[in-house]
């Protein structure tokens, strides 16, 4: 029983802040709603609901994408290299290596470039 306190405690601390955000959020909130607009946030349109992004954003998604799985990557990575030893760096290596042609290739295709 001595073991349920902390649990109970822990419960309570989550459950107060939880009604602590909701009752911010009903505090701080825009007061009425657009209902008859497609965007549903309380602030006014400011633009059609249907825009269009210019095509040159896709090749940065598709950029952050790949730098972000490498990160993603090399985090677990870090933590388990030592006791793996020299081929887990070997691994890495060929991983960054794919990552380093995957750059060189958006680089001469002009994926950099903002004309």
């Amino acid at each position: 029983m001595d073991s349920f306190w902390p649990a109970l405690a822990l419960f309570a601390v989550a459950s107060a802040g939880v009604l602590g955000l909701y009752g911010a959020a009903a505090l701080l909130s825009v007061g009425e709603p657009l209902v008859r607009e497609p965007y549903m946030g309380g602030s006014p349109v400011s633009e059609h609901a249907v825009s269009r992004f210019h095509v040159r954003w896709y090749a940065v998604t598709l950029l952050f994408i790949a730098f972000d799985m490498e990160m993603v990557f090399m985090y677990p990575w870090v933590l388990v290299v030592a006791e793996k030893g020299m081929h887990a760096v070997g691994e890495m290596f060929g991983f960054l290596a794919v990552l380093v042609a995957a750059v060189v290739y958006a680089w001469r295709e002009g994926a950099f470039r903002w004309t």
